[in-house]
């Protein structure tokens, strides 16, 4: 007998590829349908926005979560040393506070960002 945690992972990965696929042959689709109705190919590339790479936002928004993440754990243990708050509360509570907080800091410090370029 096959085991549910077996299936768990190729349906997933099905999910994920089965995403993907629709999303690509229905771009496909509406630009072909765009094309045949004579419209400028050029609608598809926005000349206007610079665009800033993506390794640069990924880089900025993961380093301002593990600093989030950090402060967090950190947060978390003074406040069990000093007010005796148990440490199943403390330190999930704390880093997830801190960290959701670090991602909204990222996600204001990656608009300026893009602003600049």
């Amino acid at each position: 007998m096959m085991g549910s945690e077996v299936i768990i992972m190729p349906a997933f990965l099905g999910v994920i590829f089965g995403i993907y696929y629709l999303y690509i042959s229905t771009r496909n689709k509406e630009r072909l349908a765009l094309i045949e109705k004579g419209a400028d190919a050029s609608i598809f590339f926005d000349s206007k926005k610079s665009l800033t790479p993506i390794w640069k936002v990924l880089v900025l928004n993961v380093a301002v979560l593990m600093m989030g993440i950090g402060l967090g754990i950190f947060i978390g243990n003074m406040m069990h040393a000093v007010f005796h708050l148990p440490e199943e509360v403390a330190y999930p509570g704390t880093i997830f506070l801190v960290g959701g907080l670090s991602l909204f800091t990222g996600f204001f410090v990656t608009k300026k960002l893009v602003r600049q370029e």
